[in-house]
């Protein structure tokens, strides 16, 4: 759930105070607590194809510690464009960008990396890109009401793209956009990256009773846009629904890693997201020319637990799986550049020449996504709203590290 602030853009989380402590956990059982995520994802199998080795993630997020024993050695610190939010020689927090990053590419720690956390793509590296504060910042509110704070996405997302990053990572929403975001959505997926982001935890909220509020900057055209689902796989109560949702993922009891060599456990789209952009890296490793558009299609084709009708507004085409977006993914990867509209060639049949010829781009209810367009539109010419760090509950699971997974 997205606390909402003034004009300009911040960080906020519902319910981001962590809990009281429970007994410091080995990191075996953190390993433990992540088999539901790699079993629904099929991590298992996808990894004999994949681990994301050459891949560069972009965390655009509240800042990610180098240091701790899962990311060490993975994670490149960029630029931080929420500097001078904070009062002079205050750190930042950097809990939930860590967080992010540990489920994208943590790699663990110990004899053969056993122990901690392992990510999706686990041989990707992170780079950086501090965009939000965490709400318990004392530069918090300074930062979600200050004017020269309000296009840091779209300036993080330029300075990613240039600085390489194959997959972006944008665990945040926020009700309203920008030209700005939308301009520099374009540049990146224009240069071949895979942008994913949150649906956003406002799935109580209803507009007219047709749909949750769509969020920013998931509900772009041309952004992967990621619901969460509960323990049982269904869609989780928070999670937003409308038609900008392409994939859903896990987003419940979710364990990652804090600053600190501490470990988390959480729910929201927040996670879900960080999983499915962990997929992604999978695919660009495996296949680096895959353009945006094909790289969404081989996670949405690839999907499980497909809804009755093969879509609907609350986890799209259905639960990513690894293994299955990479061979959907190797299906794709001989096609030339995707094309919109009802006649277009047939996937299953070469083009002249031999070669595979254009396909068309996944289309959603044609009614929900004009809707939609005409909300995107207007959104753009809008006033900013909040941006925010989006999980609903997190608590910490371990303090100091033990003797025991040293």
């Amino acid at each position: 759930m997205v606390r909402r602030g003034a004009a300009a853009v911040g960080a906020g989380v519902a319910l981001f105070t962590a809990l009281p402590a429970s007994p410091p956990a080995l990191a075996d059982d953190v390993r433990g607590g992540q088999r539901p995520v790699i079993k629904t994802l099929d991590l298992a199998k996808a990894w004999r194809v994949s681990k994301g080795r050459g891949v560069t993630v972009a965390v655009l997020d509240s800042g990610v510690d180098p240091g701790h024993r899962d990311l060490v050695g993975s994670v490149r610190v960029g630029k931080d464009f929420t500097d001078g939010a904070n009062p002079p020689g205050v750190a930042p927090s950097r809990l939930h960008g860590t967080y992010m990053a540990s489920l994208i590419a943590g790699h663990g720690h110990g004899k053969g990396g056993k122990l901690g956390i392992i990510g999706v793509a686990p041989e990707a590296d992170v780079l950086s890109v501090r965009v939000i504060l965490d709400d318990e910042e004392p530069g918090f509110w300074e930062f979600n009401s200050a004017e020269r704070f309000e296009n840091v996405v779209a300036r993080g997302i330029r300075y990613a793209v240039d600085e390489g990053a194959d997959v972006i990572n944008m665990s945040i929403s926020k009700e309203l956009a920008t030209r700005e975001e939308r301009a520099a959505i374009r540049y990146a997926i224009s240069k071949g990256v895979v942008l994913v982001a949150a649906a956003g935890n406002d799935g109580d909220r209803k507009i007219a009773g047709d749909f949750a509020p769509y969020s920013y900057p998931a509900a772009f055209p041309g952004v992967v846009s990621v619901g969460a689902t509960d323990r049982r796989l269904r869609r989780a109560t928070f999670s937003n629904w409308n038609s900008s949702v392409l994939v859903a993922a896990p987003g419940v009891d979710i364990m990652g890693a804090g600053p600190g060599d501490e470990y988390w456990v959480g729910r929201g789209t927040s996670q879900a997201t960080a999983l499915v952009s962990g997929i992604a890296a999978l695919i660009k490793a495996r296949y680096p020319h895959l353009s945006p558009a094909l790289v969404a299609r081989a996670m949405s084709a690839g999907a499980t637990d497909r809804p009755p009708g093969g879509y609907d507004t609350g986890t799209g085409f259905g639960i990513v799986n690894a293994a299955r977006a990479l061979s959907e993914a190797g299906k794709l990867a001989g096609y030339t550049e995707t094309a919109t509209g009802p006649e277009t060639q047939d996937p299953a049949r070469p083009a002249a020449g031999g070669r595979a010829g254009p396909i068309q781009v996944i289309a959603r209810d044609d009614k929900r996504v004009t809707a939609y367009s005409a909300i995107a539109a207007a959104a753009t010419a809008g006033a900013l709203g909040s941006l925010g760090v989006i999980f609903v509950e997190v608590r910490r699971v371990r303090r100091a590290h033990t003797s025991q997974d040293a």
